[in-house]
């Protein structure tokens, strides 16, 4: 088993790393070997995007035991400013294994969702997502010292859904054409029926872990291009 990151940062502001962080860790590492499979070959240099950073462990433990591959340029990123702070902290704290001989890039950056980034460049992209259902999504807290940027990272609107189908409707330009993406869910995202529907819209969908976690249950998702007529 993969060693977990050092981290520790402000609370109330950033998430806490919980059952759902882990289980993402979890699935990564079990993941080890087919993201090699794609991307050791060709001295290919691939983009990896986890998007929601928080404290910065999933990207920190993708860099620290060169997942998916020894080189590469690791993007987190996050809309709560706090959240890239806490990034750089646990980046810094957990370098790369001793005995990797890595070449990367970690750039965290502050931004919403993917925008900004180029069409069909993310080879790599690990979501968890404010997955809670409530009546909204959080409006975007008016300054840095205001409250409410913890509830960003757990409120999911509708469902709990609104943020993640914004990205899921959008997955298609933003993958590569080896691009793969493991998304977080709860059972009240009723994750089987976005299975099925992103299935319908030409994806190859595979449950890689299920979880329960105290009253909750816990998936993640492989989704992969098998189509490319979008």
């Amino acid at each position: 088993m993969l060693a977990t990151p050092l981290y520790n940062c402000d609370y109330d502001r950033v998430y806490e790393p919980a059952e759902d962080s882990f289980l993402l860790l979890d699935s990564l590492e079990s993941e080890l070997s087919f993201l090699r499979s794609i991307f050791e070959k060709d001295n290919y240099f691939p983009i990896i995007l986890e998007i929601g950073c928080g404290s910065g462990i999933v990207t920190t433990f993708l860099h620290q035991h060169a997942i998916p591959t020894n080189k590469g340029l690791y993007l987190p990123v996050d809309i709560n400013p706090w959240a890239i702070d806490a990034t750089l902290q646990t980046i810094k704290k957990n370098p790369p294994t001793k005995d990797l001989q890595t070449t990367t890039i970690v750039d965290p950056l502050l931004m919403d969702l993917v925008a900004g980034l180029k069409s069909n460049s993310v080879d790599l992209l690990v979501f968890n997502p404010p997955y809670v259902p409530a009546e909204a999504v959080p409006n975007l807290p008016p300054g840095t010292n205001d409250e409410g940027w913890l509830d960003l990272a757990l409120l999911g609107g509708e469902d709990g859904l609104v943020v993640t189908n914004k990205l899921l409707n959008n997955l298609h330009n933003i993958l590569s054409p080896k691009g793969v993406a493991y998304i977080l869910f709860c059972a009240r995202n009723k994750p089987q029926e976005i299975q099925l529907r992103m299935e319908g819209h030409g994806w190859k969908v595979d449950l890689i872990e299920k979880r329960k976690a105290g009253w909750e249950v816990l998936s993640v998702y492989k989704f992969q291009k098998i189509k490319t007529n979008f």
